[in-house]
């Protein structure tokens, strides 16, 4: 069975299924671990602000969102989304254990987020947008629910050039982080397409190897129309 993502591709359900298992046990394993899953300094150009909503793509063990719940205060609130059954009990206990009230762990794919139209200040997100398959209904809901004039500054890798379908179809080469990555190129061209307004790069690395890939990282800005 196939389904058509916002550009009209069309994706295999079965395929997207075997990804979104992959992603979940990869993620889950490591949840425990201390290991470094980031390729980016997307908290540190939130500026989250007093009385904020905030949102975290891919939350993972919750460090982020907890940052941002802390710095929106009491006034305001961060949401983190996270595909992983061992990311979210992670994060869920790591608020209970740093007592964050103004904080909500929710566990959804990124494709269809569960939060309404217009809801969200500002967005962040660390290595994670990579990992779908349907990067364009990503960024078509990250543009809904930000409020006019909301905000997202997001870490991620791409690829120095397009990934073989050998690998760029794989699921456990997309959940490894580095097959799901489209061309620099490309990702800029989704940012556009979706609507976003002042994009800045703020962040790049060199390129490196990784997995069957030559991949960089970094960190871009953009803003949903007033």
């Amino acid at each position: 069975m196939l389904i058509e993502n916002n550009t009209g591709q069309k994706i295999n359900v079965n395929s997207l299924k075997m990804t979104t298992q992959s992603i979940n046990e990869r993620y889950s394993s490591l949840s425990e671990t201390s290991c470094c899953l980031s390729c980016g300094g997307a908290i540190n150009h939130a500026q989250v602000k007093t009385g904020e909503t905030c949102l975290d793509l891919g939350s993972g063990r919750g460090n982020d969102v907890i940052r941002m719940a802390e710095a929106a205060g009491d006034s305001g609130f961060a949401y983190g989304i996270d595909l992983s059954d061992g990311m979210v009990a992670k994060a869920r206990k790591n608020i209970e254990k740093f007592g964050v009230k103004n904080v909500q762990i929710i566990q959804s794919e990124m494709e269809k987020l569960p939060l309404t139209d217009n809801s969200i200040d500002v967005t962040i997100s660390n290595c994670t947008i990579n990992h779908s398959r349907n990067k364009e209904s990503v960024w078509s809901e990250v543009y809904r629910v930000l409020k006019p004039g909301g905000r997202f500054a997001v870490s991620d890798i791409y690829a120095t050039s397009p990934i073989a379908d050998e690998y760029r179809y794989d699921p456990e080469a997309i959940a490894e982080c580095w097959a799901g990555a489209v061309t620099r190129a490309e990702y800029l061209t989704m940012l556009e397409e979706a609507g976003f307004c002042n994009i800045k790069i703020l962040e790049e690395s060199a390129p490196y190897a990784k997995g069957k890939a030559e991949v960089a990282s970094f960190t871009v800005y953009g803003e949903k129309h007033s």
